[in-house]
């Protein structure tokens, strides 16, 4: 231990730590014993121990280290009652010294088992993004309920049905291979990419931006790239998320207020964190067969790399998008090239490819393809029809700050 008081281990330091901590341990303990619900149990009740002795004594040198003794402590006392069987493994078990270098470095390679068992297929969306946030984020149930917005009671089942599924599903914590291993790789990009755009832009409430559910995202997805440098998909989805979260403190203005891209001030931008998404498109780009994350990443270096709008390649961004269009069809896409076609060809070209999407039965009703549509409405000097538009989204959307910029541009049309 470090010389210990409460102020050796002050809360953002603790918290910190544990975060790190928790999903590295619960990887060696599945990857010893491989019942992940008991396991996932008992790294919990050793963070109950962390918080309390790590807050009063500081942080252990080696915080992962700590948490696996403890916490196979808990699991070989219950096992100690529940099944008399076990008992000479444990005892031989305790006879042996830990590795250290098993112990206290990190295992890259358990922390991809892990991410790719909590997005075993036979979960849903939902429960896998709760069990993500739980098992290798580090949150608590409390704290994953306050990030996805339900109550914790919700979360509570949805991991417990998570856990029972996958040990019903007899998954073993080992990397799959080939085409399952793609699919289940696909599985993790999505869940992380949801959380992140969540955060991102939240979906309902009274700020726009959730960071510290953006952050989450962010810090997990540096943990799966860190353990698999090399897929590109895994560099493009890093570096899209670093692009986009280099933006945050621009996006809003005073009281919280949505700035829109035409408006803000880019001196705001993050330059760092932009250098490092653009490094890592063009090392992702270059690794071989391009995906949708790593393209939607080139759309964002694209963007960073203006000083305004106007000055935008937007024929780049259009080239792009229509790439995009083939490798990863959907509504999304359409109508993000149909702001890149409209900025390059006119505003009712762009208009034209929104109506198209009118009937599609996720975006056609959705307040950001209304959006989308007032403003090239508004571009095109078409301004009933934008307000109208405006108003038909502003019933759409939940989320305040959204709320708040599109009363503004509604009252400023009005005027």
């Amino acid at each position: 231990m470090t010389p210990g008081s409460p102020e050796n281990a002050p809360h953002g330091e603790l918290e910190g730590a544990i975060r790190a901590a928790a999903p590295k341990a619960l990887a060696t303990l599945v990857r010893r014993y491989g019942v992940f619900d008991q396991c996932e149990d008992a790294v919990q009740e050793a963070l109950l121990g962390a918080l309390t002795q790590w807050r009063a004594n500081g942080v252990p040198e080696q915080p992962v280290g700590w948490l696996i003794s403890v916490a196979t402590r808990r699991l070989m006392d219950g096992w100690r009652r529940d099944n008399a069987r076990r008992q000479r493994e444990v005892t031989d078990f305790l006879r042996t010294p830990a590795q250290p270098d098993e112990d206290g470095v990190e295992n890259t390679d358990d922390t991809l088992r892990l991410l790719l068992l909590c997005c075993h297929p036979s979960l849903t969306p939902a429960s896998q993004i709760a069990l993500t946030l739980r098992s290798v984020g580090g949150l608590t149930t409390a704290e994953v309920a306050a990030a996805l917005l339900v109550g914790e009671t919700t979360v509570a089942q949805r991991i417990s049905r998570a856990k029972r599924l996958i040990k019903d599903s007899g998954a073993r914590f080992e990397l799959p291979t080939g085409e399952e291993y793609d699919e289940r790789l696909r599985a993790v990009l999505h869940v992380l990419y949801l959380i992140f755009n969540e955060g991102h832009t939240a979906s309902a409430g009274d700020q726009l931006q959730r960071l510290d559910l953006a952050v989450e995202a962010l810090r997990i997805t540096r943990m799966l790239h860190d353990a698999a440098p090399r897929a590109g998909e895994v560099t493009g989805l890093l570096a899209l998320m670093i692009l986009t979260h280099a933006r945050r403190d621009a996006r809003t203005g005073p009281g919280g207020n949505l700035v829109p891209a035409d408006r803000q001030d880019r001196t705001r931008w993050y330059a760092d964190e932009i250098a490092e998404g653009t490094a890592l498109v063009e090392a992702a780009l270059s690794s071989g067969r391009v995906g949708p994350y790593q393209l939607e990443a080139a759309i964002a270096a694209v963007h960073s790399e203006a000083d305004s709008v106007e000055s935008t390649d937007w024929a780049q961004i259009a080239e792009l998008y229509r790439i995009l269009a083939k490798v990863d069809p959907g509504p999304m896409v359409t109508l993000g090239s149909a702001v890149a076609v409209a900025m390059t060809e006119g505003p009712d070209a762009g208009i034209a490819i929104v109506d198209g999407l009118a009937d599609d039965r996720h975006l056609g009703d959705h307040h950001r393809r209304l959006s989308v549509l007032a403003h090239l409405y508004e571009l095109a000097g078409r301004n009933a029809e934008a307000r109208e538009q405006y108003t038909a989204a502003l019933a759409r959307t939940r989320n305040t700050a959204e709320q708040n910029y599109l009363r503004e541009r509604i009252a400023r049309l009005s005027r």
